[in-house]
């Protein structure tokens, strides 16, 4: 324990690392909060049920992120850097096709285990600066995986990088739509998206199980109770 904050500090010492590690706490409590709120309902929770969840109030939460977008940037960081990695790691494959492929379902598992990260793949933050530039970087690596799978003969020409976009739009919806009800069902999707990007000469992935009708019924009946009709 160091003079300066051991219990022969001076009061003013003691109070101000007192202070500290309570914000410090705060924070912590904050992100674990976040995490688990956008994981299980996606980034439409509003900043006061973060608040309410952490147990903090709401200008202790202004004090730690003052904007939204402050927020998002600190709880994904890490899902950011993942999603980065991700494209590393494809590039790193020396069968081109198969890293191509392998990237898709990477980032669409990553849409399915959180849904907070399936929104933020598919919008734009652009006050979350560390958030956005990593994405930017991604991005680049993204263009070299799609012309090196286009050299292979197995990607269609008229693929763009745009559809990759597209594809985590459709997929966050199944993840959205299904649930808990029909959890795999985005792997059907991306299945049926990586053929539809293929030549007809190209190997495709084995074509998962459909959800039972059971599931899909459970996952339709979740969506109309979560998008109830005005009368």
């Amino acid at each position: 324990m160091t003079p300066s904050t051991g219990p022969d500090a001076p009061q003013g010492e003691q109070l101000k690392t007192s202070l500290r590690s309570d914000a410090e706490r705060n924070r912590d409590r904050i992100l674990a909060a976040a995490r688990r709120l956008y994981a299980r309902e996606g980034l439409g929770v509003s900043m006061a049920s973060v608040a309410r969840e952490a147990g903090v109030g709401k200008a202790t939460l202004s004090r730690r992120f003052a904007t939204r977008e402050e927020l998002i940037n600190a709880v994904f960081a890490d899902r950011m850097d993942a999603y980065a990695a991700s494209v590393t790691t494809a590039l790193a494959d020396p069968d081109s096709w198969r890293a191509f492929t392998g990237y898709l379902y990477a980032i669409c598992a990553m849409q399915a285990a959180d849904r907070g990260f399936a929104d933020v793949l598919t919008m734009t933050f652009p006050a979350a600066k560390a958030l956005e530039a990593r994405r930017a970087e991604a991005y680049n690596d993204v263009l070299a995986l799609i012309s090196r799978a286009r050299e292979t003969g197995f990607l269609r020409e008229d693929f763009t990088d745009r559809d990759i976009p597209i594809l985590l739009m459709a997929n966050a919806g199944v993840v959205s739509a299904a649930g808990d009800a029909a959890p795999d069902a985005w792997r059907r999707l991306v299945a049926h998206m990586i053929r539809s990007y293929a030549t007809p000469d190209a190997p495709v992935p084995l074509m998962p199980e459909a959800p039972s009708p059971a599931a899909l019924y459970r996952a339709m009946v979740r969506l109309a109770r979560s998008h109830p009709i005005a009368v």
